[in-house]
């Protein structure tokens, strides 16, 4: 009993960085966010402007990624913080774990991940962590793995009042659900790149289309992500750019939206840049956020 409590008190004294002096409600936090996914947290005068005018509350940014090494799951390409957002926008610190980590349990992971973000936080001053996001391909084969990995974290965030979300793949909407506070449904890298030629592999509606049965039954919190990047790849020496027409972004989520009409409160792109910024007029984000 004696180490179990000591077990503990280590725990809170590990995490004291992800206190937060109010309850959660394991609800989403209604509004407009984007991704930020580079490895560096620096955001020029386009990117700020973009921030206010479209009345950004939430950034979710990639804080380092988990991959396997050969002493297994490592974290990979962390990002330094050359500057900071606005203080009225929030900041989700998030991690990308590859799905072979999951193919096995590693005790223990689940509390180093934690830990190394709380750290990060502390570092570089960055405030209290308030929630944690952790986006990971998960197949049949490693969802129970991952499930258990998510249990852990969700315990220890629960404990001081943080929340847990995770990325669901639009294939992951016919497993059972996650065990966190609510999910990101990914509505982007939705086809196959070797059918380029006939289709979109950022975005298509008729790779969307199969998987929307799934959504009115799915018994989880949903916030949904929208593409507005682009993808470039060279094949036989010619350089191919994919982006996704303005249009087809909007019929994909009129598309959402009738199976599961609250999506349209909680909306996110992927991800935050000048160049994707640009490649969109101010109209088409703000139908994208608000309608």
């Amino acid at each position: 009993m004696r180490d179990h409590v000591l077990w503990i008190f280590l725990v809170l004294l590990t995490l004291t960085g992800c206190r937060q002096g109010q309850e959660t409600t394991g609800t989403i936090n209604e509004g407009q966010s984007v991704y930020y996914w580079r490895t560096d947290l620096h955001l020029d005068s386009t990117e700020r402007a973009f921030l206010r005018t479209h009345h950004i509350n939430k950034v979710y940014c990639r804080y380092f990624d988990v991959v396997m090494g050969d002493d297994g799951p490592q974290p990979n390409a962390t990002i330094t913080f050359s500057d900071t957002l606005p203080t009225d926008v929030g900041l989700v610190p998030t991690v990308y774990i590859t799905e072979d980590c999951m193919h096995a349990p590693h005790p223990g992971l689940a509390e180093k991940v934690v830990r190394r973000i709380c750290q990060m936080n502390e570092t570089n001053d960055l405030g209290p962590v308030t929630e944690i996001q952790i986006d990971c391909d998960y197949t049949a084969r490693s969802r129970k793995v991952y499930y258990d990995f998510l249990k852990g974290i969700h315990y220890q965030l629960s404990i001081i009042n943080c929340q847990l979300s995770t990325t669901i793949r639009l294939h992951q909407l016919s497993m059972p659900v996650p065990p966190v506070d609510y999910g990101v449904m990914m509505i982007y890298n939705t086809g196959d790149p070797g059918k380029f030629m006939e289709r979109n592999p950022i975005l298509d509606i008729r790779d969307v289309v199969p998987y929307l049965r799934w959504l009115p039954d799915y018994q989880l919190p949903l916030a949904a992500a929208y593409p507005v990047y682009s993808w470039q790849r060279e094949i036989h020496g010619v350089r191919i750019e994919h982006t996704v027409e303005a249009d087809d972004i909007l019929r994909v989520k009129t598309a959402v939206e009738s199976k599961r009409p609250e999506l349209r409160r909680s909306i996110i792109t992927y991800c935050l840049d000048k160049e994707n910024i640009n490649r969109y007029q101010p109209e088409t984000y703000e139908a994208i956020y608000h309608h």
